[in-house]
């Protein structure tokens, strides 16, 4: 399903992958997006044409009261604050560090910006409030009256990112497919974030020191991924034993997300 939203330029559908198995996706059940803030109503009644039922925020308690965001009508609004045990993770400061180049450089500069987001999406699958967070988004994407459904964070790349990517995982998408997805959002959220540069220039810092934590990477989803397999062995592993999502929401997923 094309839905555009000219706001919330990393809005997009989830499904459309091939599966393994010769199946594929279904789209029009859940999406993706970035902060929901200052919709026009253009974006409003584009939103409201898909009839979500659910809206799953990420984002930390910060993040919301910086950018509270709209209500999209008639949908349930669910906050899952997956970064909790961990405020010093560069995503959840990202819009902070935008203000601040003098805390920028020493937080990100020589290459710290790269590495610390390496680490964060290993902490996607190892905090307990990111195991507690992600358990309850899967649980109730597996309901059929919580569909359709979206799910967002600040930029849309990261802990969205890794949602995505894990449940494209579960349903049987190869892994290139999956990080061809995941790889999407560079050029969707530098694009929307080049004010936010041009500014940080303007007030003395070196734009090129964000580039790692406004852009996506192979190795930051490489590290996610080889963190859920090493814990517990598998994808499925991730989400049976360090998810404690039980083979009932697993099927249930499988059965609605997959078309043969």
């Amino acid at each position: 399903m094309t839905v555009v939203v000219a706001s919330m330029p990393n809005f997009r559908d989830v499904g459309g992958r091939r599966t393994s198995d010769g199946g594929h996706v279904r789209t029009g059940m859940l999406f993706r997006s970035d902060q929901i803030a200052q919709l026009t109503q253009d974006d409003a009644a584009a939103l409201g044409g898909i009839g979500l039922r659910y809206v799953y925020d990420l984002r930390t308690e910060a993040e919301r009261a910086m950018l509270p965001g709209e209500r999209i009508a008639g949908a349930t609004h669910v906050s899952l604050d997956v970064l909790a045990d961990d405020r010093q993770s560069v995503p959840a400061r990202l819009l902070r560090l935008f203000a601040d180049p003098g805390s920028a450089e020493s937080i990100l500069g020589n290459g710290r910006g790269a590495a610390m987001f390496v680490e964060s999406y290993r902490s996607f699958v190892r905090l307990p409030s990111a195991r507690a967070g992600f358990r309850q988004l899967f649980v109730g994407l597996a309901d059929p009256g919580h569909l359709p459904a979206m799910l967002h964070c600040t930029t849309g790349k990261d802990r969205t990112g890794w949602a995505c990517a894990a449940l494209q995982l579960l349903l049987g998408v190869p892994q290139e497919a999956v990080l061809e997805d995941y790889l999407e959002s560079n050029s969707r959220v530098l694009r929307k974030y080049e004010p936010h540069l041009n500014a940080f220039a303007a007030g003395g810092g070196d734009p090129s020191i964000l580039l790692p934590v406004l852009s996506v990477r192979r190795e930051y989803l490489d590290a996610a991924i080889d963190a859920a397999c090493r814990d517990y062995g598998s994808i499925e592993g991730y989400f049976r034993d360090g998810l404690q999502v039980g083979d009932e929401s697993m099927r249930s997923l499988r059965q609605r997300f997959i078309v043969q």
